[in-house]
């Protein structure tokens, strides 16, 4: 895990470019601006003898917000590091590392320090170091972040005398306050840690125990990083006792056999940092509360998991299942324009048709590289990748449902945008007859896909998502193919558009009509913002309509205007802004989404007289199947077509909740909506990249729960829910 922080740097320079989009427009956050970190080194003498040790500090002090990391970094960061140059006869020790603070950052739970930390290091000066004036220098690196993450370095230096006397310079007092904050030794802890049932492919429950003194749940277990295994800084803490906590991790191994021994730190009080204090523990894993340490033998993979599939199975999946793409809901506004597109360039040269469609190709295909190299900077971040993963962003749901509704706009000819005026060209490119207009549509038919999944779509990805980079860039390019297929086959072959209509007047009715289909694409992306401001999307509602009013007074009295075209423009642009800067930016805080830890729990119903929900886990479903209750499980997400049909036509309906009440069935719903490492796992667990996964869990624990397709029908789900009941 440690050798994917590498690859972390490069997902965090590209998200560092983004946000500064969004947060700096002139680019002052951009990597090269000055450092938010600054560092010292710290010297706890002027003067030391041969044959004695001083005490170095590296000072880290942070402007506010931002933070470094800890020798373990967490879910994903990088630990602060020095490189030393020193005189002969010096050399130095380890780093000595204060108490972390916990924290979550850019999505992630992470280790590391705020405001100002000092960073012990011994120099041990020896008997053969010369005497006189010494430089103790070397290169300091570290990452910050605050919104973005950055990597930085710098060089440090101090000079030190080796005399034959011992003199303190005036860090001493700071140094030795520090020395204070280090993690401290303490047997009565009686750190008592066990295996909580059997492994599931690469991942096991561990369970912690120890004396917490009067800190009751507000303690918790930092792990020292190790090459071969990671705990996770998440954490499930409980009073177990009187003064006792227990932690309940999760430890997932990359090599070799399960760890019989962890070390780390106990930590109490984390909340409040006046009583905080962390103890350096080192414990034996037992393979139960009860029993030894020892080790046991993972459980297999579901029947289901993507090993043993065959490469070119999947390929030939892929390929099938981006041709399919083509016809689901997600695509079809695309399939409008290019319609549109077809019967335009019937008129012209068979060579300028072929050079469109070869570029409406090229633009499937490099959308589809872009996501590839997403994924793949996002697993080697350590983080977990899935399809339509970008929908999980707020931000990306809310710049995207601007887009398309210009589209919606441009098409119902409340204006015309070209390449010389002013306005928004994005709106305007995919309708606009030409190269860029034909590499557009490529681009926007992916960006519409990632929401569905199709049929030979799902098991294909799923197990690309399991594999090296070049099998996910081949396996992305190959559903890029299947995608965009019948359009160069239909321009390449200009005897098959001669079933289309001629040109003529019905066209422009035609593309009014085209944007019907496109603005019902905008209203759905409109309801999936709902997840991530609440009632907040009033406002973004507002915004929406004055800047199609904007739009209106540009295309009417600006573009088919004759008088007054200034005071038109200019009331077009005071509009837009005074929705970006009132509706979005002030009212609705677009770059603010809510918590979704702040989400309901418990049973939800989506309606009166609808399937009620309850919160899944696979604690909660186990528990069902012990009281003898089959068990249906959605996972699903509101950004997933796919899922809401699902719902609506084959899962939500009378005649399956009849099944379900009649057979003492229970209803669980995976919420994938902000993509939740958790179900991420679970859902690579059955050999999925992306939702929908529906599966169906008899009542006798012996059986294995039933699989169902990734597009559903009522008949199939009725014939899992009859089949999982004794």
């Amino acid at each position: 895990m440690r050798a994917c922080r590498l690859g972390f740097i490069f997902l965090l320079s590209f998200a560092g470019k983004l946000n500064a989009q969004f947060d700096d427009p002139f680019g002052d956050q951009a990597a090269g601006a000055k450092p938010a970190t600054t560092v010292r080194l710290l010297l706890s003498h002027n003067e030391a003898k041969p044959v004695s040790t001083v005490t170095a500090g590296l000072e880290l002090t942070m402007d506010d917000g931002w933070h470094t990391y800890w020798i373990n970094p967490g879910t994903a960061g990088i630990a602060t590091d020095i490189e030393w140059t020193l005189p002969k006869g010096v050399s130095a020790g380890s780093i000595q590392w204060p108490t972390p603070d916990k924290f979550t950052a850019l999505g992630s739970i992470g280790y590391g320090y705020h405001d100002k930390t000092i960073l012990l290091v011994p120099l041990t000066i020896g008997a053969d170091a010369a005497l006189g004036q010494a430089t103790i220098s070397g290169k300091v690196s570290w990452l910050e972040c605050k919104e973005s993450c950055i990597p930085r370095d710098q060089k440090v230096n101090a000079k030190l005398v080796i005399a034959g006397t011992a003199k303190v310079s005036a860090n001493t007092a700071e140094l030795d306050a520090t020395k204070k904050k280090l993690p401290k030794a303490d047997a009565r802890l009686a750190v008592k840690a066990w295996w909580d049932g059997a492994a599931k492919d690469d991942e096991r429950t561990l369970l912690i125990e120890f004396d917490a003194g009067q800190a009751e749940a507000d303690a918790d277990f930092f792990s020292m990083p190790s090459e071969s295994f990671d705990v996770s800084p998440e954490s499930e803490v409980t009073v177990s006792a009187a003064t006792r906590v227990r932690i309940k991790k999760t430890v997932t191994k990359f090599e070799g056999t399960w760890p019989s021994e962890l070390t780390g730190l106990a930590v109490r009080n984390l909340k409040d940092h006046d009583k905080t204090e962390a103890f350096e523990v080192k414990f034996a894993v037992l393979a139960s509360a009860s029993g030894t340490a020892g080790t046991t033998t993972a459980a297999g993979p579901p029947p289901t998991a993507t090993t043993g599939k065959s490469l070119w199975r999947m390929l030939a999946y892929a390929f099938i299942g981006g041709l399919i793409l083509n016809i689901m809901p997600c695509v079809l506004p695309v399939i409008s324009l290019k319609i549109l597109g077809f019967v335009n360039q019937s008129k012209e040269s068979p060579a300028r048709v072929q050079l469109l469609g070869m570029l409406y190709g090229a633009g499937v295909v490099m959308s589809f590289l872009v996501l590839a190299s997403v994924v793949i900077g996002v697993k080697s971040a350590g983080e977990m990748a899935s399809w339509g993963m970008q929908m999980s962003n707020p931000q990306f749901v809310v710049l995207l449902t601007i887009l398309i509704t210009l589209v919606a706009l441009n098409l119902f000819g409340l204006f015309e945008v070209t390449l010389g005026s002013v306005g928004v060209a994005a709106g305007s490119m995919a309708t606009r007859e030409g190269a860029g207009g034909a590499f557009f549509n490529g681009v926007l038919a992916t960006v519409l896909a990632t929401p569905c999944t199709a049929p030979f779509l799902a098991p294909a990805l799923g197990f690309a998502f399991t594999q090296t980079a070049a099998v996910i860039v081949l396996m992305f390019v190959t559903v890029a193919l299947g995608l965009a297929l019948p359009y160069v086959v239909l321009s390449w072959n200009p005897r098959l558009l001669r079933f289309l209509p001629k040109p003529g007047p019905w066209m422009e009715k035609f593309k009014v009509a085209m944007g019907f289909p496109m603005l019902a694409t905008a209203i759905w992306l409109f309801t999936v913002s709902y997840e991530y401001y609440g009632d907040r999307i009033l406002w973004f509602g507002i915004f929406l309509t004055v800047l199609a009013m904007a739009i209106w007074v540009f295309g009417e009295f600006f573009q088919r205007g004759i008088k007054r075209r200034g005071l038109a423009l200019g009331i077009a642009g005071a509009l837009t802004l005074g929705g970006v800067v009132f509706g979005l930016e002030g009212q609705m805080q677009w770059r603010t989404p809510t918590d979704p830890l702040a989400a309901k729990s418990g049973v939800v119903q989506d309606f009166p007289g609808g399937i009620l929900w309850h919160r899944w886990s696979p604690e909660a479903v186990a528990k069902a199947r012990e009281a003898g209750q089959p068990a249906l499980v959605d996972f699903t997400a509101k950004w997933c077509a796919t899922c809401i049909w699902n719902k609506k036509t084959s899962i939500d309906i009378e005649s399956v909740r009849t099944v379900l009440a009649d057979k003492n069935m229970k209803a669980f719903r995976g919420d994938y909506t902000r993509r939740p490492d958790y179900i991420t796992e679970e859902l690579q667990r059955w050999g999925r990249a992306g939702v929908p996964l529906v599966l169906v869990f008899p009542s006798d624990k012996t059986k294995q729960p039933k699989l169902l397709p990734e597009l559903l029908t009522a008949d199939t789900v009725l014939t899992a829910l009859n089949g999982a009941v004794d």
